[in-house]
């Protein structure tokens, strides 16, 4: 499933990707620096009514957040993971497979210790500032 959209529509975006994965616990987000995978995960963060502070964990690696249901829910970025022993140190796996909800920005860097069942997202920048999120479920 493919959806254009604007920057502008980013809400409407989060909400319609939530209602697709059907409860599937690892969401990964492909997609070149500045194709908007940050914002993605703030709008989806948004919908779930997170009341964290929500940013990129490029340098804890790590993030996260409270639901409104006190569930919580982590939101990895694997730029800085070199291989897979490093992803595992800094605690990745953990959260893979933890059971709650997971958001993954650059899980190239760390695609074999992806779950089998993870929903594939690739966002790309189009021309006028859209953006195409392709859904792979």
């Amino acid at each position: 499933m493919d959806v254009i959209f604007s920057l502008a529509e980013i809400n409407d975006v989060a909400k319609l990707l939530l209602e697709k994965i059907n409860k599937k616990t690892v969401l990964c987000l492909y997609g070149e620096m500045g194709t908007g995978k940050t914002t993605l995960v703030k709008a989806i963060a948004a919908a779930l009514a997170v009341k964290d502070t929500v940013s990129s964990p490029t340098f804890s690696i790590i993030n996260e957040y409270m639901l409104a249901d006190g569930e919580s829910m982590y939101h990895l970025d694997l730029y800085r993971i070199k291989n897979e022993e490093e992803a595992i140190a800094a605690g990745v796996e953990h959260c893979l497979y933890s059971g709650r909800f997971c958001i993954v920005e650059w899980p190239q860097h760390a695609h074999q210790l992806l779950p089998e069942n993870a929903v594939i997202c690739a966002l790309t920048l189009l021309p006028n500032n859209h953006r195409k999120l392709e859904i792979n479920l």
